[in-house]
């Protein structure tokens, strides 16, 4: 299971899993597309985003928070993220994600926000576990 959504009772709240951080943080990413939209996008636009933090949680806001800008700014619906360099020391991520034009898809909700409230990144036995709450 990469991500799974969880009670809340105005916001959309997900918890996503991974093997790695690097794996935690894409999961987290893809659990924010599916609150977007539930069809497939095609790869036909690819954009890069550089992002850093001061520790995890605020690495993953910036993360997760300039996919939104990406998405917001450029009309842009992304379908895959691959993370091309992560460094936890630093707290620096560069990832490429692709997708495709948002007017040609029925887009299913719309997320003002990415919010610190509720939000961790831990690991319990040999895995990676993420929460996010997110402004919708």
């Amino acid at each position: 299971m990469k991500f799974k959504f969880l009670q809340h009772t105005a916001d959309i709240k997900f918890q996503a899993f991974g093997n790695s951080l690097k794996e935690v943080f894409e999961n987290s990413a893809l659990a924010l597309f599916n609150t977007i939209y539930d069809s497939k996008i095609k790869k036909k636009k690819k954009f890069k985003i550089n992002v850093q933090g001061h520790d995890l949680e605020s690495l993953l806001y910036n993360f997760l928070e300039e996919t939104l800008v990406l998405i917001d700014s450029k009309n842009f619906l992304p379908s895959k993220i691959k993370i091309l360099k992560f460094s936890e020391g630093k707290f620096k991520i560069e990832a490429e994600i692709a997708g495709d034009d948002a007017k040609n898809y029925q887009i299913s909700m719309h997320v003002k926000a990415i919010t610190y409230n509720e939000m961790f990144i831990k690991k319990e036995k040999n895995k990676f576990i993420s929460q996010v709450v997110l402004d919708i």
